[in-house]
């Protein structure tokens, strides 16, 4: 069996530091960072999919971590094909418009490039401290199975080496009848490691819970089952507690999809309260 982290998709959340999750002495940033390290050997950075990470707040993480701990980074808005708002662009890069937020093809090829560079290049103390695991693609759900968006995995693998990105699909195309097996054999033949997901089914933005390894990290995201998807409050929308009865369900699956890859990196993104905390304690018990 494959080793095995268990984390969570956030350890800043204005609603866990409300829960009362960290003890009143965990009252700086550095504080809470250790706290949450003591408890799980794995976090997910969301912020940076909302604006890329600076150097120096890398450098931190790094330091204020112990050894053999691991940060998952969410790729930059811009890098993954969402709209990204202008205002969290590298300022010397934003383009002269009068829109709140472009696409990546709104901005001038040269400042794109730029955009990529910085991004990975802010990553380098994780990577000399031995604490980057992934970054994390997660495309929009109108990024369907077709050949250009095949060709643009293809082209993150190679920006990104030698770091390891991994991919999550928001279409159901992906997995639509046969298509589940081109997409998975694809992804096997490039060596691209895919993330599995579980979350409310019957939305657009809507794809199965496929389990299968890839590559040699295989990742798996619990999202909730919220009634209030498709809410544009993110509290609403992953406002989700996971039962004792449904994570003990995913215990035998998750062991089993361990047995495939060498490594796999379980994240609950039920960022809500303590939520996530409660669910990914549960899994390490559920798993060790």
């Amino acid at each position: 069996m494959g080793e095995i982290k268990v984390g969570t998709a956030s350890w800043t959340d204005p609603t866990l530091l409300e829960s009362g999750w960290y003890p009143a002495t965990a009252d700086t940033p550095e504080k809470r960072l250790g706290f949450y390290a003591e408890r799980y050997p794995l976090v997910e950075v969301d912020a940076t999919y909302y604006s890329p990470p600076a150097e120096q707040t890398a450098g931190l993480w790094a330091q204020r971590t112990p050894p053999g701990f691991t940060f998952n980074i969410k790729a930059f808005s811009l890098l993954t094909g969402h709209p990204t708002k202008v205002s969290a662009i590298y300022k010397d890069l934003r383009p002269e418009t009068e829109k709140k937020s472009i696409y990546p093809g709104d901005l001038d090829p040269a400042a794109y490039e730029q955009v990529w560079e910085r991004f990975l290049s802010a990553l380098q103390p994780l990577v000399d401290a031995g604490k980057l695991g992934a970054l994390l693609f997660q495309f929009p759900p109108w990024f369907t199975i077709r050949r250009s968006n095949k060709q643009y995995l293809l082209e993150v693998q190679r920006r990104v080496r030698p770091l390891r990105a991994v991919y999550e699909f928001r279409h159901s195309s992906w997995f639509d009848g046969g298509n589940v097996d081109e997409t998975l054999e694809f992804l096997r033949k490039h060596k691209l490691p895919y993330v599995s997901v579980d979350m409310p089914q019957g939305h657009k933005s809507s794809v199965p819970p496929v389990l299968a390894a890839t590559a040699d990290l295989a990742v798996v995201r619990f999202h909730g089952h919220s009634e209030k998807w498709t809410s544009k409050d993110i509290h609403e929308k992953f406002g989700y507690l996971y039962s004792d009865r449904e994570l003990k369900e995913w215990a035998p699956k998750l062991k089993k999809l361990a047995t495939e890859t060498e490594q796999m990196h379980v994240l609950t993104n039920n960022c809500y309260r303590d939520y996530a905390q409660r669910n990914a304690s549960q899994l390490i018990d559920l798993l060790s």
